[in-house]
């Protein structure tokens, strides 16, 4: 039996690769799968190069993409916060620190060029800018992460009609998520980093399952630390 993520997002084959890198994005879906190009670093105009360049190597395969909007984060409500002026926040005592641990265990500090007037990462206006020209392509998922989606972006994926997908990492958070309206959960184990949360992957994507049961049918994509045949066999056994 096919799965509902494949009908929803137009795919062969229920896996989803979620990546900063273009190649990788287009190989997936070239493949059967769904690849997802993580957006939070790029600015409108960096975004719309990189969309051309996957739908001219995607094959006409479908894909998506996936942006960071915090629900909540310690800047809300100020205004023009950028780069320069977040790093003017940070301590001379903690950047000491910092670059003493890294000199003390010989670990090389590589710095990027960023604008220093850029919007600060994670901003949710960006975010909104960014999926605008996400739509001027033919994408077919928007997720997002760090909370429930505003509800502008819910608003932007039924007006396109998108599904909009929502990572969570407790069954706290796949019920306030389901009440929000998103399509699909990517349900993440600790096993991915722990910055969900701290239960692991075949515990929470079955309790999340049971959760949801009750108020809506929602999709669950699993994640976290699963790399093999054999732990994406578990994930499916589980529903």
């Amino acid at each position: 039996m096919k799965s509902p993520i494949c009908d929803m997002l137009g795919i062969e084959f229920p896996l989803l690769a979620f990546s900063h890198c273009r190649d990788v994005v287009a190989a997936v879906s070239r493949a059967g799968g769904f690849g997802v190009l993580g957006a939070t670093v790029h600015t409108p105009d960096t975004l719309e190069r990189e969309l051309k360049w996957i739908d001219d190597h995607v094959d006409g395969k479908p894909y998506g993409i996936d942006v960071l909007i915090p629900e909540n984060i310690s800047t809300s409500g100020e205004k023009d916060v950028t780069w320069k002026s977040l790093e003017a926040r940070v301590p001379q005592e903690h950047r000491s620190y910092t670059r003493d641990l890294l000199r003390k265990y010989d670990i090389e500090l590589i710095t990027t060029d960023v604008d220093a007037n850029q919007p600060q990462p994670f901003d949710g206006k960006t975010a909104l800018q960014l999926l605008e020209v996400s739509f001027n392509h033919p994408i077919r998922l928007i997720a997002n992460a760090l909370g429930v989606p505003p509800k502008a972006m819910i608003e932007m994926g039924k007006k396109h009609g998108v599904p909009v997908a929502a990572l969570v990492g407790a069954k706290e958070h796949a019920l306030r998520q389901v009440a929000a309206g998103v399509d699909i959960l990517v349900v993440q184990g600790t096993e991915a980093g722990g910055h969900c949360g701290e239960v692991s992957t075949m515990v929470l994507v079955p309790e999340v399952i049971n959760a949801i049961k009750k108020i809506r049918d929602v999709p669950v994509l699993a994640a976290g630390g699963i790399m093999t045949g054999r732990q994406m066999a578990a994930c499916m056994a589980m529903g």
